[in-house]
């Protein structure tokens, strides 16, 4: 089922910019152009924040990755790679992003969560209970089906992956 939208709702987008990229690597061997997935989850209506939420490294080889977010008018929240002794690494931003959705949600109309981790699903829950839309945007072919089902609506970008691919071809 397909929400309404029009240019007055409020909309805030987070992007699991992680998760984007790695489905993205994954299943088309290609990155993501997340200006043209930012433009697609604002339809036409008012931006209030868009959030990417990524994680860094000691090197800091993705200094240009993150201007090119911020230029592309994406808040960038970073956190570093956490290395354990044994060599285990550990980097995701689901709590951050749980609880920003949540302080954002009585500012917005709408809420376009950017990933197809199922991780997300009970925060799908807690935000429609109280009464706000919330949007999927992530690639169908990765993305948790039990997260498609319970969003409001669904945008799945293996449908267009030329539009959300930077140099991608078929």
């Amino acid at each position: 089922m397909a929400i309404i939208k029009h240019k007055e709702q409020r909309v805030g987008v987070l992007i699991d910019v992680q998760n984007m990229y790695h489905s993205a690597k994954n299943l088309y061997q290609a990155r993501v152009n997340f200006r043209e997935i930012l433009k697609t989850a604002v339809a036409d209506r008012k931006l209030i924040r868009a959030i990417g939420y990524v994680v860094t490294t000691e090197s800091g080889e993705e200094k240009a990755f993150l201007e090119a977010l911020e230029k592309a008018g994406i808040e960038v929240k970073s956190k570093e790679l956490q290395i354990f002794p044994g060599g285990m690494k550990k980097a995701d931003w689901d709590v951050g992003m749980a609880v920003d959705a949540i302080q954002l949600s009585q500012k917005l109309d709408s809420i376009v969560l950017v990933t197809g981790d199922g991780d997300f699903v009970p925060l799908v829950e807690y935000l429609k209970a109280q009464g706000q839309h919330v949007e999927v945007i992530a690639f169908g072919k990765s993305a948790s089906g039990r997260l498609r089902d319970i969003a409001d609506d669904f945008i799945d970008l293996c449908k267009s992956p030329t539009k959300y691919l930077i140099r991608y071809t078929r």
